[in-house]
């Protein structure tokens, strides 16, 4: 996750992270990215079930019933583990997590441990009495998922109403007072879509917005030929920019992250180095600091079933299962090899990845992305829009020559406009 609007606009310093002696017990939530002693962020999918059809979903959900997921008791004892282990937030995700029945209830007993909860839903489920039961609970943050405007929405989303019940939800959490915000997916069936968001988080005063990349896993993995070629991607990130430094010119405070794509550290990083010299390297300490991309290390997932997995995307490979064994013990033992190589995965890294003269900030992007489309979970992100130039590889080498791969070759290229 890169905190685009507090790099590019210096809201952020390497000062601010050193304060508090980048321990992240006594660090404020927006610092957390820069701690040294990162804990993981957990996704906990409570249930698979969802009440809308999403041609992107990674957990290719549908609107019936899954056996065997967490009860309620086998819930509280993990979220007792994630309290004692001192993850800083656990998110409620699905599926949709208000199918849930006692979502409310296991909300409210983590909050009550003392944990940061955050609610990722796609909004449509949130009339009147559960926005006021969202309120109750003491959910922190809430994500409402917009694929674009209207019957855009609709149709990536596969249900007529779904926008406008979507925005009637993030209204009421809203107007009482919770802490909102748009998730917002990018590739080729929406990426016109783009400037009217921005436009939905001003006229609407919505603070904060994550702009993903395409993950491939469940039904995102078949939407593998709509996700953006290079330059469009670079087109997007130039256009995010400007709408962000747009909205601190006009005094509109407003969060702008994106999400699963970790060479946007390094793209507006080299931006920076451009535009902004005197601040480049502020910036570099900072996404040094991040680290890149933290699956299997400051971002884990629990899915339905208790099974423990690098990230919500991650679901065909699991460390074991909550049943069996605490969160906090399979996490911090890593006795499984794919986990222990996830935390110092930089030796085992291949091609561009491993040779990259920024891998230290990107730490090998997306590693789902890599293992869907090579067959290797330690392959190159085929989502990487760099060039072999910029990450300081030499023409010819069998690095650059991996470029021949891509879903699209790596270039410059012009971009596609985005217009406003």
């Amino acid at each position: 996750m890169l905190g685009v609007s507090r790099l590019l606009n210096g809201t952020v310093t390497p000062a601010d992270a050193l304060r508090y002696g980048r321990q992240a017990q006594r660090m404020p939530g927006h610092l957390l990215h820069y701690a040294a002693d990162k804990k993981p962020v957990v996704v906990w999918n409570v249930t698979r079930r969802c009440n809308l059809f999403c041609m992107h979903c990674y957990m290719d959900s549908h609107d019936r019933d899954y056996p065997n997921e967490l009860t309620m008791a086998e819930g509280r004892r993990f979220l007792e583990d994630l309290a004692a282990f001192r993850a800083p937030t656990v998110i409620f995700s699905g599926g949709e997590p208000l199918t849930r029945p006692d979502i409310f209830e296991v909300a409210s007993y983590a909050h009550d441990l003392g944990l940061r909860c955050v609610l990722s839903t796609n909004g449509t489920l949130i009339g009147p009495e559960a926005a006021r039961q969202i309120c109750d609970a003491g959910f922190a943050y809430v994500g409402i998922s917009l694929d674009g405007i209207g019957s855009r929405h609709d149709k990536v989303r596969g249900k007529q109403g779904a926008y406008e019940e979507s925005l009637a939800g993030l209204r009421r959490c809203r107007d009482l007072g919770v802490r909102v915000g748009l998730r917002f997916t990018i590739h080729r069936k929406n990426l016109d879509q783009l400037p009217a968001i921005f436009d939905l988080l001003e006229s609407e005063a919505i603070p904060r917005c994550c702009i993903y990349h395409l993950a491939y896993a469940g039904r995102g993995d078949r939407m593998r030929p709509y996700d953006l070629a290079p330059h469009e991607t670079r087109a997007a990130l130039d256009y995010i920019f400007a709408r962000t430094r747009d909205f601190q010119r006009r005094g509109l405070e407003k969060e702008i992250l994106t999400v699963d794509n970790h060479a946007d550290g390094v793209y507006l990083y080299l931006r920076l180095r451009e535009e902004e010299p005197d601040r480049a390297d502020d910036v570099f300490r900072l996404l040094a600091w991040n680290g890149g991309n933290q699956s299997g290390v400051a971002i884990g997932s629990v899915d339905p079933l208790g099974f423990v997995h690098a990230d919500a995307f991650s679901w065909h490979y699991s460390f074991g299962n909550v049943r069996q064994q605490p969160f906090s013990t399979i996490w911090t033992e890593a006795r499984d090899e794919r986990l222990a190589a996830l935390k110092n995965r930089q030796s085992f890294l291949k091609g561009r990845c491993r040779s990259c003269r920024y891998l230290d900030l990107c730490n090998g992007n997306l590693r789902v992305r890599a293992e869907r489309y090579f067959d290797d979970f330690l392959a190159p992100d085929p989502a990487c829009y760099l060039t072999d130039d910029e990450i300081g590889l030499m023409p010819g080498t069998p690095e650059a020559l991996d470029a021949a791969k891509w879903p699209v070759p790596v270039q410059q290229g012009e971009g596609v406009c985005v217009e406003a």
